[in-house]
């Protein structure tokens, strides 16, 4: 590889404004990302929660249920991948082992939240923060404890929807000054506000482009123009993958076959490119070829 995952996702800001990143809930939906072009990919808390326990997005995962899911992503892409660490999963030490062990599973960064211990989703009512010390108490924690100076440290606030715009911009640059690389403003409803939020902190900011949330679906010039720097898709392809898995689902049951949604399936000979299939079997085709001969010489 030569850099460090943090390296490469701080390298991919530079090539391309905003940065999309697409949001992966698997190994194999980031190998699919890689593929068509993504720079940067991102493990969200609530896929975790979701896909792999059947969760809601409430606080429920733990840091070693986090761990797997990145461990499994970076074994199969070397795109820069940002995890969603919720609050830091505790105390300032469990955040600095946190940002340890995603940096050891191959993490490039990580997103801390300013919410209490029992979040909601972002973009739900009713959120309640902590104070904005304990926020940069945990930030510092967190920058406190990188192993690589290029690991990304993200600070997120959900202030905006609680506090106001200016009370979130004030948290904002205190996580900076406590060590924060980039800030995520969650829930943004307005570009001016985006751009409030750039002007202010001077560090990149993202913006979450979560569907059926706060958030209007800005295009990458709209953002653009409100100074955002990195594109988050959270979800995007996991709640398509969803909504197609309960159609097929529903007509197996309802028709007793699959034949009228084959159009909508990935086919074998996809699915083979993508993981690189022939690959292998080449490889132990050529293993099997050399056992043979061995034997027949032995013989």
């Amino acid at each position: 590889m030569g850099h460090s995952a943090g390296d490469r996702l701080r390298k991919a800001l530079t090539l391309e404004k905003p940065l999309q990143v697409a949001g992966t809930i698997n190994a194999y939906s980031a190998i699919m990302a890689e593929r068509v072009g993504f720079r940067a990919l991102y493990l969200s808390g609530a896929g975790v929660a979701n896909a792999a326990f059947g969760l809601p997005d409430l606080g429920i995962t733990t840091l070693q249920d986090s761990l797997e899911e990145v461990r499994r992503i970076t074994s199969a892409t070397e795109q820069p991948l940002l995890v969603d660490v919720d609050t830091g999963f505790g105390g300032a030490f469990q955040i600095a082992r946190t940002i340890k062990l995603m940096t050891r599973a191959g993490a490039a960064g990580v997103h801390i939240e300013d919410q209490i211990a029992d979040k909601r989703c972002g973009h739900r009512p009713n959120k309640a923060i902590v104070r904005q010390e304990e926020m940069v108490d945990r930030i510092r924690a967190a920058a406190d404890a990188k192993e690589d100076s290029q690991f990304v440290i993200m600070a997120r606030t959900d202030a905006l929807a609680v506090e106001g715009l200016n009370a979130a911009i004030e948290r904002a640059c205190a996580c900076v000054e406590a060590g924060a690389d980039m800030i995520f403003p969650e829930a943004v409803a307005r570009l001016e506000d985006y751009r409030a939020f750039a002007d202010a902190v001077k560090v990149p900011i993202l913006a979450n482009i979560t569907e059926f949330g706060q958030t209007p679906l800005y295009t990458t010039e709209e953002l653009r123009s409100a100074g955002v720097s990195l594109a988050l898709y959270p979800l995007s392809a996991f709640r398509a993958m969803s909504a197609a898995a309960l159609q097929v689902y529903q007509t197996i049951r309802r028709e007793g076959t699959q034949k009228t949604v084959l159009e909508q399936m990935q086919t074998r000979a996809e699915l083979y490119d993508f993981l690189d299939y022939f690959s292998y079997e080449e490889k132990l085709d050529q293993l099997y070829s050399s056992r043979e001969e061995d034997k027949s010489d032995g013989d």
